[in-house]
């Protein structure tokens, strides 16, 4: 059974490079963040165990490198095999991986072995670690696998399917950890260099700054995820295990800038952007979610420049003063930002933050000023160019999102409210047939939004005192059969019904207040009335 809201419109499907790059830089995010505890937890062994950690301990400073050299590069692999093929793509891919760890280890120990050779006074080449190999393989061990596996598909004789299985995918793995270990391993390592020579040059010559012209506008074209997950985190934390902390990590997690501008809003700003930008402000700079402040620099493009000098204030103030994180700051909160700031740094890191604010505020605020005429007579007019910007900002992302939602007028609230209620009565009726025990909110990564949606609805079925119903939160790509009802928004809801064609299906325009859910927790109600 499936219900979508009737008030809904279908997004316009758009095509091009940037919506192919935030594909790409998706799929990157859905490697990476769900392993981004993991890299909490390394950045606290090396916080407090490494020589030059808060209490050194010779013992304990020896998962430091192990972990990082083998557990994150093979969690990513299973993570992003998983995505494509679930366990049989995740094994697959962490076989392949090692491979490309063994390989690369390999090559930096016949390069040192010769350098030595010519010169024993050098400085032997560290260990390169296999995250960009980790992301490469794991798609390729993922498909590869699956289209393998589909070759003979209803053609093993009944009870050899577990044996053909089991074969397959170790014979499979075997043959792409030895492409892991030559080719790619040989493609990272020379990536690897070629990218950290270009990142010591801007080092050295004082243009890491310039980062912010290609970072900040990135940003809020959604743009971000393959830069960031692609290169810097990767690079970053080479730079933290070969020297405890990397800049890298705060070109593009400094929540300064869009506070920045955000203030700005809310002292300088007309009508709902106004009103909106404080508690925006709240939830970018405590709760990490930078999006909601995209819609505001999309009312007004030359706001970007605010943006792009507050970010290359706040590199460059970490740049002269030594600024820098021990591991990835995500979501980009102050909270998380500060958790991972080096010992030594947090002068540097703060004042960063400071300053990067204090410049795209007042950068931001002369350009409100300057137009604060004409927004008055357009918004008389009738025009909203908030609400517009909000949409072209769910256009840019491909999706619609709970904090971008929750930005909306009350008015688009109650008229989404308004118009549901035909489908709700419908699915109400269908979903007496069995029991509804399991819900789920799915979305892309399978945090964030969902995590927040799944709260609300807990808390409403809590308050009428249905009490047995499983609400959990779970990215798209790990939906599996046993779940009674699924949530998603409305751009995701076919690939749901695709993993669930089973359950029934609500679409929703955001997490945070749907009217949907009122109308869910009274199916539920009504359904354990039926059942009993």
């Amino acid at each position: 059974m499936t219900t979508t809201s009737a008030s809904q419109e279908a997004q316009p499907r758009t095509g091009g490079v940037r919506v192919r790059v935030q594909r790409f830089g998706t799929f990157l995010s859905g490697m990476i963040m769900p392993n981004i505890p993991a890299l909490i937890a390394w950045g606290i062994f090396t916080a407090f165990f490494i020589d030059v950690g808060w209490t050194p301990n010779e013992g304990l400073a020896t998962i430091v490198g192990p972990f990082i050299h083998y557990l994150l590069p093979l969690i990513i692999a299973y993570t992003g095999g998983y995505m494509v093929y679930q366990q049989r793509g995740g094994v697959v891919a962490t076989i392949a991986t090692m491979g490309a760890i063994a390989g690369s280890d390999l090559l930096i120990a016949d390069f040192n072995a010769e350098l030595l050779a010519a010169d024993p006074n050098a400085a032997p080449l560290g260990e390169v670690h296999m995250f960009i190999g980790a992301m490469i393989l794991a798609p390729i061990a993922g498909f590869s696998m699956k289209w393998l596996d589909k070759l003979w598909a209803d053609k093993i004789k009944s009870g050899f399917e577990m044996l053909v299985n089991m074969f397959s995918a170790g014979i499979w793995g075997f043959v792409l950890a030895i492409v892991g270990f030559y080719p790619i391993a040989w493609v990272v390592n020379g990536l690897m260099s070629a990218l950290s020579t270009a990142v010591e040059f801007l080092v050295a010559s004082n243009l890491l700054p310039l980062t912010s012209i290609l970072i900040e506008p990135a940003k809020v074209l959604f743009l971000n995820n393959a830069v960031n997950h692609g290169v810097l985190t990767p690079l970053g934390t080479q730079e933290a295990a070969d020297s405890g902390s990397s800049i890298l990590f705060l070109l593009e997690a400094n929540p300064g800038p869009g506070l920045g501008l955000l203030l700005a809003f809310a002292i300088f700003g007309i009508g709902a952007a106004r009103a909106s930008a404080p508690g925006a402000a709240l939830i970018q700079f405590v709760g990490g979610i930078h999006e909601v402040y995209f819609p505001y620099a999309l009312m007004k493009p030359t706001l970007i420049i605010a943006l792009i000098f507050g970010g290359m204030t706040g590199v460059t103030t970490n740049m002269l003063l030594g600024g820098a994180l021990r591991a990835p700051a995500a979501p980009g909160s102050i909270i998380a930002v500060l958790a991972q700031t080096a010992s030594g740094s947090y002068f540097a890191v703060i004042l960063s933050v400071i300053l990067s604010t204090a410049v795209t505020f007042i950068i931001a605020s002369i350009i409100l000023r300057s137009s604060r005429k004409r927004d008055l007579a357009a918004a008389e007019s009738g025009g909203d160019a908030f609400g517009a910007a909000i949409s072209q900002t769910e256009r840019n992302k491909g999706k619609s999102s709970s904090a971008l939602s929750g930005l909306r007028t009350d008015a688009d609230a109650e008229s989404a409210g308004a118009t549901a209620g035909a489908t709700a009565t419908a699915t109400a009726t269908a979903a007496a047939d069995t029991p509804i025990d399991t819900i789920i909110f799915a979305c892309d990564a399978g945090m964030g939004s969902s995590a927040m949606g799944a709260s609300v609805l807990r808390n409403k079925l809590k308050k009428a005192g249905v009490t047995d119903v499983s609400v959990t939160n779970s990215a798209i790509a790990n939906l599996t059969t046993n779940v009674d009802l699924v949530i998603t928004q409305q751009q995701l809801t076919d690939r749901a019904q695709e993993k669930t064609p089973d359950a029934i299906h609500v679409s929703v325009d955001n997490f945070m207040n749907s009217p949907k859910y009122d109308e869910v927790v009274e199916m539920v109600r009504k359904n354990r009335e039926e059942q009993q």
